[in-house]
């Protein structure tokens, strides 16, 4: 058994141990807080990345169709460098014997490449998928790339109605590492993405969550999940809710802030280290990094309702083939057979 990346090949003989479960996505959808929730669990190893982002090492979702090559988007996918075999395999070198191993990371439903990749690698593997209803989900995922800087058109219609210019490269923000995430369209396929795990999981190994089902109790959700897995479902867990959706203020104060935060050339460089220099860590994280996100984050604003129900109206068939295809009347549950 091989598992091939770009860069890296892990082979029968490596020592390492890769994860047994895969929490696949969607984001904005509760996987935040299931990695969280299962992080307690003493029978459950999920890995701290180093800056505290552990959930998101995107390793089998390499498949960047617009590298953009010259720039820093060419030299990492995720954001945080590109994510090697060794620093992989290190996110899990803390994991007891005894322990499941478990990551999650976003990309790896929408990816077209991520699901053969785990399949090659961990053909045993168990494979967490979430879904929400489509108009929603893409909302709350513009607000989450407006805050993470990787959005700079902060009109949810207009960002969706540039899909196709981005498709062609063109359109693509300064700061954007992975122009494919910045196509909304292409997340709602739904069926797709789940029959690329079903053709190369059986199906008893891949569990399907509906947003809504989590949303409305944690626990039964994750004492499910846990059952899938085979540990045990009677622990104690404490229940979480992470990754709030919130708005942007400011595109232009979003990028001096995380200009500032890496030093961006030598004058930002000088000030953030001045300013590191003449406070603490207690009082930057009490006075500065309050204030800081107060400038520049902001409730979420309220919907476009119009342009909600025009996305609800397109996304139809997807949502009607999704319920088709698991058994389920997702058509009802988000609304779709009320739709004018």
């Amino acid at each position: 058994m091989t598992v091939s990346t770009e860069h890296s090949r892990i082979s029968p003989s490596s020592q390492h141990r890769l994860p047994d479960f895969f929490i696949v996505g969607h984001a904005k959808s509760g996987t935040t807080a299931l990695y969280e929730m299962l992080k307690q669990h003493p029978q459950i190893y999920m890995p701290v990345y180093k800056g505290g982002a552990g959930k998101e090492p995107w390793f089998f979702s390499a498949d960047n169709p617009q590298p953009q090559v010259g720039s820093e988007r060419s030299t990492a996918f995720t954001g945080r460098g590109r994510v090697t075999l060794e620093d992989y395999l290190a996110l899990f070198a803390n994991a007891e014997p005894r322990q499941l191993i478990g990551e999650a990371s976003t990309s790896y439903l929408w990816s077209r490449t991520a699901a053969g990749r785990i399949a090659e690698a961990r053909p045993d593997a168990r494979i967490i998928a979430i879904f929400r209803e489509p108009s929603s989900f893409l909302r709350s995922v513009h607000l989450q790339l407006l805050q993470n800087h990787h959005e700079s058109e902060r009109d949810f219609r207009k960002a969706v109605g540039l899909d196709e210019a981005r498709r062609e490269g063109r359109h693509i923000p300064r700061h954007s590492y992975w122009p494919q995430a910045l196509i909304y369209s292409d997340r709602v396929r739904y069926a797709e993405q789940l029959r690329r795990f079903h053709a190369v999981f059986p199906r008893e190994q891949v569990l399907v969550l509906i947003y809504d089902d989590f949303l409305a109790d944690n626990e039964r959700t994750v004492r499910e999940v846990l059952r899938f897995l085979d540990a045990d479902d009677a622990a104690p867990i404490a229940q979480v809710r992470a990754n709030p959706t919130i708005g942007v203020r400011s595109t232009r104060l979003n990028d001096l802030r995380l200009a500032l935060r890496d030093g961006r050339g030598p004058l930002l460089s000088l000030v953030r280290d001045a300013g590191k220099a003449i406070t603490s860590k207690r009082v930057r994280e009490a006075v500065y990094y309050p204030l800081q996100r107060r400038a520049v984050y902001r409730a979420a604003p309220p919907p476009d309702e119009a342009f909600m129900l025009e996305l609800r109206r397109r996304f139809k068939g997807e949502v009607e083939a999704l319920g088709e295809y698991l058994g389920r009347d997702l058509v009802g549950l988000w609304g779709y057979d009320k739709l004018d």
